[in-house]
């Protein structure tokens, strides 16, 4: 597997991989409404690019040429938090057919890689109460943190629980 950091000109390949996901992925948790107002708010090369800008990094995980899955850092200093700086993957997704074949512990590993490199004391996420990737998190370390509700618009929510793995 070979993983990069995203050019501006890749940020159609990330909303790409999200569209394929997405639907998928939360078929069984929100609502498709939910889901195509999620893609559209989060997923637009607009909002993409503006969060590359603000200095988030994108890393786009590749296996034999075909891309495959992504994942997006953003970096929290918090002087009022036990752990001052932080990372937090904002995104972790994998094409299906490419899961519970190591591509997600890659694109963790690649965090990890971040945060140390970085100073960060703790790397945390946020993920659905209810969808299975949590139990991936948990393999890897992650403790639920604390829960939260979102309200993000349109009549929408999110119901997460924020993990986190010190370092």
């Amino acid at each position: 597997m070979e993983l990069r950091l995203a050019s501006p000109n890749e940020l159609p390949i990330l909303e790409s991989l999200a569209r394929q996901i997405w639907p998928q992925a939360y078929a069984n948790i929100i609502s498709r409404a939910q889901i195509d107002f999620m893609l559209n708010w989060m997923y637009s090369c607009e909002t993409l690019q503006k969060q590359q800008t603000a200095g988030h990094e994108f890393y786009i995980l590749a296996r034999e040429g075909q891309d495959i899955g992504f994942i997006a850092l953003e970096w929290i200093d918090d002087a009022h938090s036990v752990f001052k700086r932080q990372l937090k993957i904002n995104k972790l997704y994998v094409l299906t057919d490419f899961q519970g074949k190591g591509a997600g512990r890659a694109l963790v590993q690649k965090a990890n890689e971040r945060a140390a490199a970085t100073g960060c004391e703790a790397i945390f996420l946020q993920v659905n109460k209810v969808n299975p990737a949590k139990n991936f998190y948990l393999q890897l370390g992650f403790q639920v943190r604390e829960e939260a509700v979102f309200d993000i618009g349109n009549g929408f929510i999110m119901d997460d629980y924020i993990m986190e793995v010190q370092l």
